[in-house]
């Protein structure tokens, strides 16, 4: 008799895994994509600093083609059988012929060169004597080549943690940036070329043990040591980190585009209660198979049966069912999985499911997804379909079950191919495979992992050579450790500790040693206004990156030419958020804000006095604070709280000697 598996909601199914107690052994390997503060791209000389509005569309189709070695890479195939149109954007001001593939690359830009070979010597790595530029197969359209250009610049090496602990660098890479994904659906993917072939370095860091929050402060350290260099950009998109994590030794899945680190940990944690639960779906398989004789061949290939099914749903009440029949060239077929009765809706860890593993590869394919017997009859599909379905399969009931699958036949085809080829190896637990990384810290799937064959060399462009002179040239450039850094800060601008670290690790670093450069406000002041306000507004829902940075600098040059006061700045920055503004003077003017001359100054605040004599007779020097927040709250923004402060004292003095 064959073994069931626990339904959902079953005392088997668990809230959640608890990696501290567990046991269970995480290995991650991080992966760092940072872009460099470079003046043009790194196989042409075009501007790669913002994008213009289009003028130039063109549309391909990449196919897979044999690797030198003759074999077709996997993930090139997987792209290929999406079928998808790529439809391309660009500008003169930021791609040339080179981003179309219309014209060889030019000379890898120098001066990218120097920024990853300085990079390489801060990780104490070994600098590769010839670079030779090399292509990587890419054909999901973010490249118009069909492949990625990349070159090894130094292996080996080590990141210094506190602690005096470290971590080991596999390698440090230079390559191009793809193009910036603008819009995906069933038929076509839309490129904007402006991102194509900026420099990025690459730098791989080898497998790690540790918890989430360790892996987290490893990638901050590598972070920090990269923004020293002052030779990479800053922001949203500029640096995002993959990962490949294994569970107990088994295999390794990628998870690629980690933009915020406060994802990591979410990312990671996820990613090892999916891989857990993967291994105990595999392991009830796997007790399964002791009652099928056939099966005892682990490298024999189970047989699906796939039976089409549209004749059975046509007349279904099912909307999703409609919807998808309407259609022409469409169909809906059925793939018969013997033994898996219970297993697809089995959900070890919450989120956790083979179904839901299957949905997302079938998504991958333009459907919406799938439907399958542990969850039917459901979503209006009746009972009666679902004995008809069973029927035609032959299904043994508590025994097997069916994955029903509906949309455009060629499609559908395709789907169910690979559904079959995801079933056969779901006896081995976790497959090897690329997945993304969402906003709320799960992954999904997006294809297999590549193979060895998808490398190959660059031959327009010729091998660089490296020798020692360049290298010690270089060595002046290599950043001081993070530490120095930040006390370096703390001295030229007589900041704290904790306002150096914070405007240290904001994107407006630069900005703040402009302002402080440009203008006499202290930089405390200019530094906590960048840091700690800006987070304020962020934490009142207010998106701070749309406040550019000349736009912060015209507020502060303001204030230096006495235009406002210092109490104005965060209102200003809040208004332009909240009316949606781009000039600061509209802000100033709309908030009442104008400077107000001394003599307005002072006959606001005699106004005041004579209105609240009663208190002054009453408390005295203690109607002071009273009295300034009734002042401040006439000429908060429009006067300096010092310079109010200051008047305010003095004529409350003249006051009292009145009263006396």
């Amino acid at each position: 008799m064959v073994s069931r598996a626990p339904r959902i909601g079953s005392k088997h199914s668990l809230p959640d895994l608890d990696l501290k107690n567990s046991g269970v052994n995480v290995m991650v390997g991080l992966e760092i994509h940072q872009q460099l503060a470079s003046q043009s791209k790194l196989f042409c000389e075009c501007n790669n600093k913002g994008a213009e509005h289009p003028t130039l569309t063109f549309v391909r189709r990449l196919r897979p083609a044999l690797s030198e070695l003759g074999v077709y890479d996997p993930a090139a195939l997987f792209e290929a059988t999406k079928m998808k149109s790529i439809r391309y954007h660009s500008h003169p001001s930021t791609s040339c012929l080179v981003e179309a593939d219309e014209e060889p690359p030019h000379s890898v830009d120098r001066e990218s060169l120097k920024t990853a070979l300085i990079l390489a010597m801060a990780l104490h790595s070994k600098v590769v004597d010839e670079i030779h530029v090399m292509r990587k197969i890419v054909i999901d359209g973010s490249n118009t080549t069909g492949f990625q250009r990349t070159m090894l610049i130094a292996t080996g090496g080590y990141l210094e943690l506190e602690g005096n602990r470290k971590v080991g660098v596999q390698g440090v890479c230079l390559e191009e940036d793809a193009a910036r994904l603008l819009s995906d659906d069933n038929i076509t993917r839309e490129y904007s070329l402006d991102r194509l072939g900026t420099p990025l370095v690459e730098i791989a860091l080898e497998p790690m043990s540790g918890t989430p929050q360790e892996v987290l402060q490893v990638a901050v350290t590598l972070g920090r040591l990269l923004r020293a260099s002052k030779r990479v950009e800053r922001g949203i998109g500029t640096i995002r980190q993959d990962i490949n994590i294994s569970v107990n030794g088994g295999s390794v899945v990628e998870i690629k585009g980690i933009q915020q680190l406060d994802q990591l940990i979410k990312v990671i944690e996820f990613e090892t209660a999916r891989q857990c639960g993967l291994i105990q779906i595999a392991a009830e398989l796997s007790q399964r198979r002791i009652s099928h004789p056939s099966e005892h061949n682990e490298d024999e290939i189970h047989e699906f049966a796939v039976e089409n099914m549209t004749d059975i749903l046509r007349g279904s009440s099912s909307k999703a069912v409609t919807r998808i029949l309407e259609r022409e060239d469409t169909q809906f077929v059925a793939i018969k999985a013997d033994g898996f009765d219970g297993i697809l809706g089995y959900e070890p860890y919450v989120g956790v499911r083979l179904g839901r593993q299957l949905a997302e590869i079938v998504r991958f394919y333009g459907l919406g997804g799938i439907f399958h017997s542990d969850e039917l009859p459901n979503y209006g599909i009746t009972e009666s379909e679902v004995a008809a379905i069973k029927d035609r399969l032959n299904l043994i009931n508590g025994r097997d079950a069916f994955i029903l699958i509906g949309g455009d036949r060629d499609r559908v085809q395709f789907a169910a191919d690979a559904i079959i080829q995801r079933m056969n190896q779901a006896t081995r637990g976790v497959v090897p495979e690329t997945r993304a990384a969402t906003l709320d810290g799960k992954t999904i799937f997006i294809r297999p992992r590549p193979g060895s064959s998808r490398m190959y060399p660059e031959t327009d462009v010729l091998p660089i050579k490296i020798d020692d002179l360049i290298l010690e040239s270089l060595k002046g450039s290599v950043p001081k450790s993070f530490d120095s850094y930040i006390q370096d800060l703390m001295q030229r601008y007589q900041l704290n500790q904790k306002l150096a670290l914070e405007i240290f690790d904001s994107d407006r670093l630069k900005l703040f040693e402009d302002i402080v450069k440009n203008t006499k406000v202290q930089p405390t002041f200019v530094a906590s206004k960048i840091t700690e306000d800006l987070t304020s507004l962020r934490r009142k829902g207010l998106d701070t990156d749309r406040l550019s940075d000349q736009t912060i600098k015209i507020a502060f040059q303001l204030l230096d030419e006495g235009d406002i006061a210092k109490e104005s700045i965060p209102v200003i920055l809040e208004t332009m958020l909240m009316k949606d503004l781009d000039d600061v003077k509209q802000a100033i003017q709309l908030l009442g804000l104008e400077q107000i001359s001394d003599t307005e100054v002072n006959e606001i605040i005699d106004k005041i006095i004579t209105d609240n004599m009663a208190l002054i007779k009453e408390k005295g020097r203690d109607s002071l604070g009273t009295l300034m927040g009734r002042s401040m709250s006439l000429l908060r923004g429009r006067v300096d709280g010092k310079k109010v402060s200051s008047i305010l004292k003095s004529k409350l003095e003249q006051g009292l000697s009145r009263v006396k």
